[in-house]
């Protein structure tokens, strides 16, 4: 997959394209229908398949102190849309200026004249330019008049309710990681560099690699049985290696913490793992965090959190990996 900063000096064998226009945050199962169906008309027409969303979201540019946490970080977005298929990820920067903009503005300079686009594919409630003004009948209307088609999709759900951003925070942050997964389509990430911490889990027998959360929506605060991906050294995603893991996300009360870390301890793993770039997939919740009255009472239980995380991931498989994405672009 090829990632593009800009609609502007776009490769001739990039235009034509049909492209899925949305913030695919988490790319659910109905952000998958969106991209699904541009990978129909892609395959039907024969044209080349990309995806335009932006970055950081605008609801972050526009209204911060409102914006929700991030199921998932560029890197993240970037390799489940790969995962669908998508050759051409056009993602651009979002500025406070960018949003003046009119939906005509974006019609006629991004999708038209920038990208060339063939055919667009939009949720049924895809919203764009100055004040949200346009939808998809100023897409529709738009696109007659420049050249390219629009096809609108209609939302999916499940127990009588919208797959959602919003529900999978939701379950997140009520321990259900198994019931995101079931929007999702996948299991649930939170992913970055391992940070040093303070040695505490190594000094009391179980090491762990620390994650800091910064943007990304933070979990239930708990003990979770979880798969932990090391990304190999050329920092792609093709060579992960995954390892069985019980995680702690939390401010370590016993400790008296402060700001929310993951914390991860790898089954039967020896190795020095600072600096390196970890994915931690959520499997299932086992119990909420806990300050205890000494290390040794912490100790105890700690034991036991492993057992049983080792016993909800036994015969389990890994994550699926996907294929390389160039994130040097």
């Amino acid at each position: 997959m090829r990632i593009c900063r800009s609609y502007s000096g776009v490769p001739a064998e990039a235009r034509g394209a049909v492209v899925a226009l949305g913030n695919f945050d988490g790319v659910h199962l109905g952000h998958r229908l969106v991209v699904g169906r541009a990978v129909e008309l892609a395959e039907g027409l024969g044209a080349p398949l990309a995806v335009l969303s932006f970055e950081p979201h605008p609801v972050q540019v526009l209204r911060p102190e409102s914006a929700p946490n991030r199921l998932t970080p560029f890197r993240a977005k970037a390799r489940r849309l790969r995962e669908c298929g998508v050759a051409w990820f056009y993602c651009l920067h979002f500025t406070r200026a960018f949003s003046e903009r009119s939906p005509d503005w974006f019609m006629a300079e991004v999708l038209a004249k920038g990208l060339g686009v063939r055919h667009v594919v939009v949720g049924h409630d895809y919203r764009f330019g100055k004040g949200r003004a346009g939808g998809v009948e100023t897409l529709s209307d738009g696109g007659a008049r420049l050249g390219f088609a629009v096809t609108a999709v209609d939302a999916i759900g499940n127990a009588g309710e919208v797959y959602s951003s919003t529900r999978v925070r939701q379950y997140l942050q009520r321990g259900e990681p198994r019931l995101a997964a079931a929007i999702l389509g996948h299991l649930w990430e939170v992913e970055g560099r391992v940070r040093s911490g303070d040695a505490r889990g190594r000094g009391l027998g179980y090491p762990t690699a620390n994650l800091r959360l910064d943007d990304t929506v933070a979990p239930a605060f708990g003990i979770y049985a979880v798969w932990a991906g090391i990304v190999g050294d050329n920092d792609t995603d093709t060579d992960t290696d995954w390892h069985p893991a019980v995680a702690s996300c939390g401010v370590r009360p016993t400790f008296a913490g402060a700001d929310p870390v993951l914390e991860v301890h790898l089954f039967d793993f020896d190795g020095d793992l600072y600096g390196r770039y970890l994915r931690v997939a959520f499997v299932t919740w086992i119990r909420a965090e806990e300050r205890f009255e000494d290390a040794g009472a912490l100790v105890r239980q700690m034991a036991e959190d492993c057992r049983e995380a080792r016993f909800m991931l036994a015969g389990a498989r890994p994550p699926r990996d996907v294929g390389r994405t160039a994130f040097n672009q």
